[in-house]
This record gives structure tokens, C-alpha cells and sequence, in this order.
């Protein structure tokens, strides 16, 4: 267990009082030897008292001073890092389903790959967290609305369908309007939760071509910024991908640098993903990252329980060695 702080350090004032224990007990032991010298008759004292078992006598007290030790450490509040699974985040998750997601760069299609990876996202993810599809080509549509129930999300992603053109945008926008309209709903006393979109396309914006149109993906970005919505892209597919429209092969390489732009406009991350494994561990790495937070827990339970043990040993040899308490 790693410490990373004490909710409660003023209770370290009293490893004075423990300090001062073990003084008195020190200072006792001196005043009691004195008056023993000196009204003893130390030839015979040599042979009464057994040499052995001098230093047992300590045992008791040197048991107590350490079990004050741990319960003023328990005292002090110990935390620790946890991972705690998140119980209300939404999570928005828009697929691009133009038809570049039909090229085979990506074993057997970049839409059939994203499908089985957003699916084990899906069923993989912490339970408490709401999540929400998105699918976009030419225009957006909300397949699921935040929920915490995952078949309906795995069955939308089986039914994916391709279509012409890429909004991404539109896909953007439909996002955060659907995390605003679940928010209203499930916000309370503590707010709105808090909400993520996990962008995955595989191309270039072309509805419309300037990103920084009012509905082009740059503009989106920078909403989602001032929403304190961060849209996490991810770039899937190669650089040669390439697809069959009218009987002729359309090169359809992947975007990087609009997917770079548009995480950093709004806050987020960017990820690039060239074969499915990839995509699946970029999956999976959002979310651990997604479905649990780190934060710092008590960690007094140890101390305590070894405190008390450490107590009872002192009260234990205390009566075994000289038949009282300490």
C-alpha cells in the first residue's frame, strides 16, 4: 500500500505523549533500580534475580509503546490511491459510418473491425457509466441515448449501416446535444455528470469542407471546449486504404491531423489505431481510463487492526510474564 497522505496529521501531537510514556517508563525503571541498590544485599540479589530474564520484563511496555505508535498513525487519517469505478459519467461514443469504413486495409473491413472493437468496449465498460452511440456519415443520428444498459448498445453497433459522405461535425454537435438533454434529466444537488465523447472515424470532414464552418468539426470542437465536453478522437486506418465507388478505387486515407486538431481544440486526446488489435487496446486503455477514477481512500483500517493486535500482545505478556497488566 503506498501513502499519499494523513486527512487528520494534528494527531501526531501525541507521539509527544508516547515520548513521554517511554520516558517516564525509562526514568521509572532508574528510580527503582536506585532504591533496590541501595537497600539490597547485592551479593545475594546476584543469585536470587536469574539473569535471563532481565530483559523480558521490557516486553510488555516496548508492545504498548508500539501499539501507541500504530493507533496515533491510524489516528492521523492514512490515505491511499484507489480506483473507484465511476457511478455518472456519460460517455457519447460516434462512429464514422461513411463508406471509406468499407476499405480492407483493415482486416476484413475498418467497419467491421470498429464494430467488434466498440462492441467489447461496450460490454467491458464499468457498469455505472452511461453510455450513448452516435453514428455519422452525411448526417448524425442518435442510435442509443445514455444508458447504463449495454444490449441496446451492442445491438446498435451490429446494425451499423454505410452511407455517403462525413459530418464529422454533425456527429460532434448530436453528441453534445444528447449529453445536454441526459444531463438536464439526471443532474442534481452535485451537478451535471461528467461527460466524455470518444470520436472514431476513419476520414477527411466533407459535409462541409471547411472545418471551421459553423457546423464543421473544428467549430464543434471548440463548443465541446466551452461545454468542458473533451472529445477524445481516435484515427483508425492506413494511409493506403482505399474503396470501390462506380466501378473505380477511391483512396481513402485516414486524417491524422484534423483528428489531432480536433482533440486538442476540445480538450481531449488523440489516438491513432492502423489495424484492429491497435483499435482494440485503445479501446480498452479508454476504458480503464473512462470507468474508473483515482482517488484517495482511508487506509487507517491496518494500522488500527494492527494496533489493536500489538495491544492485546502487551496485555498478554504483561499477565504471563508478571502476572499483571502493564
Amino acid at each position: 500500500m503506498s501513502l499519499t497522505g494523513f486527512s487528520s496529521p494534528w494527531w501526531f501531537l501525541l507521539l509527544f505523549v508516547v515520548a513521554a510514556v517511554v520516558a517516564g517508563y525509562v526514568l521509572a525503571l532508574r528510580t527503582r533500580r536506585k532504591r533496590t541498590l541501595r537497600f539490597s544485599n547485592l551479593e545475594l540479589l546476584e543469585r536470587v534475580a536469574p539473569r535471563g530474564r532481565r530483559w523480558t520484563r521490557h516486553v510488555p511496555a516496548a508492545l504498548l509503546v508500539v501499539s501507541l505508535l500504530l493507533l496515533t498513525f491510524a489516528l492521523a487519517g492514512p490515505t491511499a490511491e484507489q480506483k473507484v469505478p465511476r457511478n455518472r459519467a456519460t460517455v457519447m461514443l460516434v462512429i464514422d459510418v461513411s463508406l471509406s469504413m468499407e476499405a480492407t486495409d483493415v482486416a476484413p473491413t475498418r467497419l467491421k473491425a470498429a464494430q467488434d472493437a466498440a462492441k467489447q468496449f461496450a460490454e467491458g465498460l464499468t457498469p455505472g457509466v452511461n453510455l450513448g452511440l452516435i453514428s455519422f456519415a452525411g448526417t448524425a443520428t442518435v442510435l442509443v441515448a445514455p444508458t447504463t444498459e449495454r444490449d441496446g448498445v451492442v445491438r446498435a453497433i451490429d446494425n451499423l449501416k454505410l452511407a455517403q459522405s462525413t459530418a464529422t461535425g454533425e456527429g460532434i454537435f448530436a453528441a453534445l446535444q444528447s449529453i445536454e438533454s441526459f444531463s438536464a434529466v439526471v443532474g442534481g444537488a452535485d451537478g451535471p455528470p461528467p461527460a466524455r465523447i470518444l470520436l472514431m472515424t476513419d476520414g477527411k470532414q466533407t459535409v462541409p469542407q471547411d472545418e471551421y464552418a459553423p457546423r464543421g468539426a473544428f467549430t464543434a470542437a471548440g463548443v465541446a471546449k466551452q461545454k468542458e465536453i473533451p472529445v477524445t478522437t481516435i484515427s483508425f486506418g492506413t494511409s493506403h486504404g482505399s474503396v470501390e465507388i462506380e466501378g473505380k478505387q477511391i483512396p481513402v486515407e485516414v486524417d491524422d491531423t484534423s483528428m489531432r486538431e480536433i482533440a486538442r481544440l476540445s480538450g481531449g486526446d488523440f489516438y491513432k489505431a492502423a489495424t484492429a488489435d491497435e483499435l482494440k487496446e485503445v479501446y480498452a486503455s479508454l476504458g480503464e481510463q473512462i470507468g474508473y477514477e483515482t482517488k484517495n481512500v482511508d487506509a487507517s483500517r491496518p494500522w488500527v487492526v494492527l494496533g489493536t493486535i500489538v495491544l492485546i500482545g502487551a496485555a498478554g505478556s504483561s499477565l504471563f510474564l508478571g502476572q499483571r497488566l502493564p
